[in-house]
Formats: C-alpha cells, structure tokens, sequence
C-alpha cells in the first residue's frame, strides 16, 4: 500500500493588515480586550471587492506546486476546503483546476469548516492509499471579510477571524514510516447551531422571504453566530481525545511528539491544550496573533511557517489537529 507524503508547500495571506487598534475605530472594544481573549494581535482582511476566495488559494497553490517542482499537469485530483465558495455553487475545485492549467481532473469541495483541511488531507490520503492517484492538491482557503458585521453589534464572531490560504502536494511514496501514519475524524451534529452561518440555506434562509422583509432584522440569519463558551468547553476535550487517539492508533506516546499544530482558533484554546498534554511551548506551533482565525486555511499556513522556521525537521513526528463548527474534528499524525 502506498503511503502519502508532503511534497510542497505554499500559503498566500493578503497585504492588507487589520490590527486591533484599527478595529477600535469600527466598534465598541479594545486592543487589550481582544488579546486577553483570543491572543489575536492582527488579522489580514481584503479590501472589499478586491479578490475572492480563488484568487487568494490559486496564489497558495501555485507557490505549492512550485515547491514541489510539478505543474498543474501533474496534479491528478484537488481537495478544496472552505466555508466561504466563490459561488453558493459550483465549487471552488473546479475553479483552481481551470485557473492551474489541470487536465480534466477530478475536484472535490469539503465543506467542514474548521476541520475542513483535516478531513480533505483525510479524503486524499485515502485516494493515495487505494493507489487512485498519484499527486493531489490540497486546499484551504477562505474570505471572511464578505461576511463579517464589523460593528459592534458583531464584535464577538468579527474580531476573531481574517483571510488567508494555504495548500499542500500529497504524494504517493513507497517508502515505509514516512508521512500520513493515520487521520482520526468525528462529528457531533446536535451542536449544529452553536456556531453557524444559517443563509443561504434551506432551512431557515427561504430567499424571497429575505428580500421581502429585509436583511437587517435578520442579523442572526445572514451573519455567523457562535456560543463562545460553549464552543470552547466542548474543544479543549475534543482536541485532547483525537490527538490521543491518533498517536495511540499509530503506536506512539505523547513524548513520541516532537510538534503539534493545532487550528488557530483561539490562543487560550492552544495554551489549555499544551498543559492538559504536559507539552513544552516549542512543542505547540501558535500563528493566531498575526492572521487570526483562517478557518480551513488555518493548519496549511501555520504548516507552512513552522516549515520556514525551521521548526520541523525530516523524521519528526507532527500532529495536525483541529476542532470546529459542526461539530467537527479529527487530527492527522505525519511522519516527516
């Protein structure tokens, strides 16, 4: 059986920087407010109009595929994560594989937010192991800014996230102990509604009624709502179990771990999961004071900075771990 190893890397954030200073300007808050609660400093946030979701992982990708030395002729299969599509439909896939010079190649959207670059590196591994295909590209990608109430009223949701993309070339390899070891995914759909964006969609977002009686009432159908405390009580256990499990799976042990990357949610997250592991600080990968949370983008690029920091190295063991609206989350534990 073949096994899947990372052969490029490559991440693209927009220029423009949104410190919390700037956000005081919007809305009722304060530098200090948000660093004690999130451990977010600045967020990149695209000028409005200026690119779509595309634009910033067709960006990432080509810097992937650059690194790895291929072409978009060689990519046999996209797996692309985002909440935020250009198009309600068709994908964002289809786009990057037209945009990257691809053969007529299969393109696959994930739609798990959080955990969305998770259970895509998942999907691909598994393409990789059955020997369906040879080199896949793997995405995430995401705009917030289209979608964020940058006012007081949404100060909560609107502060924590920013823009961004990462991706990576998943290869086949048949060389043994070497990349994907194991991958480890969940869901618990009861807790659906605890951080969601509910319009477009089918069960409450009926279009004509919102054109009919207007947006602004509706503040809680067209923008993401999130239980806060909610989320974060159910994702410090969750993150615990799955990277156990993961390392478990594989026959290892915590101090078998030399770097753990978790999704850049929210620092005090991170922070309550290293000491719940008995991790040493160099050990947990943290990038959420520059970029905020990217959502599906997040691990790619925070990937991609350990790599340029020289915080990986070959035959480390790395776990990547992630926990999100759903809920959803899993991990995936790499043999470099």
């Amino acid at each position: 059986m073949k096994s899947s190893v990372i052969k490029g890397l490559g991440y693209y954030v927009p220029e423009s920087i949104v410190t919390n200073k700037d956000l005081e300007s919007r809305m009722e808050t304060s530098h200090e407010w948000i660093l004690e609660r999130t451990g977010i400093e600045e967020r990149r946030l695209l000028p409005k109009g200026t690119q779509s979701t595309h634009d910033l992982a067709h960006q990432a990708a080509t810097r992937a595929l650059e690194n790895a030395k291929l072409t978009g002729k060689d990519i046999d299969f996209i797996v692309f994560a985002t909440l935020s599509p250009d198009y309600y439909f068709p994908g964002n896939a289809l786009l990057l594989q037209e945009s990257l010079g691809c053969d007529t190649i299969g393109g696959l959207d994930v739609r798990n937010q959080c955990s969305g670059f998770i259970y895509a590196l998942s999907v691909a591994d598994k393409f990789i192991q059955a020997g369906t295909y040879k080199n896949i590209l793997v995405v995430g990608a995401e705009v917030h800014s289209f979608a964020l109430d940058m006012t007081t009223r949404g100060r909560s949701v609107s502060v924590i996230f920013g823009d961004g993309a990462g991706a990576l070339v998943l290869s086949a390899s048949d060389e043994k102990g070497k990349g994907i070891l194991t991958t480890d995914l969940h869901s618990e759909g009861k807790y659906a509604e605890e951080l969601a964006m509910k319009f477009p969609g089918t069960r409450y977002g009926w279009v004509d009624k919102m054109l009919d009686e207007g947006y602004e009432r509706d503040f809680e159908m067209l923008y993401p709502v999130m239980n806060g405390n909610h989320v974060f009580k159910h994702a410090v256990i969750r993150f615990e179990e799955t990277i156990r499990t993961s390392l478990k799976n594989a026959g290892y042990e915590l101090k078998d771990l030399d770097l753990l990357i978790p999704h850049q949610a929210n620092l005090r997250i991170s922070q309550f999961i290293k000491n719940q592991l008995q991790l040493r600080d160099n050990q947990v990968f943290n990038n959420i004071n520059k970029y905020g949370n990217t959502t599906a983008a997040s691990i790619p690029i925070a990937l991609c900075e350990a790599f340029q920091q020289n915080k990986i190295k070959e035959g480390d063991l790395v776990c990547l771990a992630a926990f999100g609206s759903g809920f959803t989350w899993g991990s995936v534990l790499i043999r470099f």
